[in-house]
């Protein structure tokens, strides 16, 4: 065998060893899912607000991050739900007054993204068989003397939590 056919058979032997592989973010996620229905996110806390705050920013990383199309109910392949099941601000650390210096703002949703059959979509090895259901939760510091808010802590945390939702719908290899 002469240099030219041993490089002809590995030009061959890559080429079709890679035929399978594909390039760009479509490969990142599901191929058998295409639109996305996200209701309004339902809130257990005394904000309201921020389940429509997080239904916002997580339908605009949707849409921004992944192939999956927006629709409505009964278009939809696959259905995200969540619930905010608790935000809550806690004191990090005070002065020798007792006066609030760094707080926390701590917000917690539960997810589950299912398709049309009701067949859980994220998959991952730390849920037990059986269990859609998964729980997100960031935190936020902040200053109120620097000038910081709990608004804005809370938006924040609304946006770290809609890019943790998002990292999920990515499939698994």
């Amino acid at each position: 065998m002469n240099g030219r056919n041993l490089i002809s058979m590995i030009a061959l032997t890559t080429l079709v060893g890679c035929a399978g592989y594909q390039v760009g973010t479509r490969t990142l996620y599901r191929k058998d899912v295409r639109t996305i229905h996200v209701p309004i996110i339902k809130s257990d806390s005394f904000r309201p607000e921020l389940g429509v705050m997080l239904t916002e920013t997580v339908q605009k990383e949707i849409e921004r991050r992944t192939p999956f199309k927006l629709s409505n109910m009964e278009t939809a392949d696959s259905v995200m739900t969540c619930r905010l099941t608790s935000d809550a601000k806690r004191v990090v650390s005070e002065t020798n007054t007792d006066e609030p210096r760094l707080l926390q703002s701590v917000i917690t949703v539960e997810v589950s993204w299912k398709d049309r059959r009701g067949m859980p979509l994220i998959e991952t090895r730390f849920l037990p068989p059986g269990e859609s259901t998964f729980y997100f939760a960031a935190n936020v510091n902040f200053v109120p003397e620097a000038g910081q808010s709990i608004s804005s802590a809370n938006q924040r945390a609304v946006e770290r939590l809609a890019n943790h939702i998002v990292d999920q719908m990515e499939a698994r290899w």
